[in-house]
């Protein structure tokens, strides 16, 4: 069983930095991609930065952030760091990957419930 779990998420000011976390558990060593989308209020969900397999990891201009990826004890995790945010990148972001499927079958992608930045004054 696959979770992806993201954290770090919650209040900063105008011009703050701000990294979240996403945890993947479920043994899982590879992955096909491994991104952040964000959904901002009344927004439509939208890529903010990742990596996929065999290439670097790239974030929106936007975003102004840095993906990093690691794999600790067997688990895998991203970050993202953003700096100099803007009331405008208020908004839940997500964690997701897909992963190649068992034994020949389909790839498979998880989300993660999100976690809540709120930029503001």
């Amino acid at each position: 069983q696959v979770e992806v779990v993201e954290s770090g998420g919650g209040l900063v000011q105008p011009g703050e930095s701000l990294t979240l976390s996403c945890a993947v558990s479920g043994s899982i060593s590879k992955f096909r991609a491994f991104a952040w989308y964000r959904q901002g209020p009344g927004k439509e969900r939208e890529w903010v930065g990742g990596i996929r397999s065999g290439k670097s990891a790239n974030t929106t201009d936007s975003a102004k952030g840095r993906v990093t990826i690691t794999n600790e004890n067997g688990k895998l995790k991203m970050s993202l760091q953003m700096f100099n945010l803007k009331v405008e990148d208020t908004a839940v972001y997500y964690c997701y990957i897909v992963v190649p499927g068992g034994t020949g079958g389909p790839d498979e992608d998880y989300w993660g419930q999100g976690t809540q930045v709120i930029v503001s004054s």
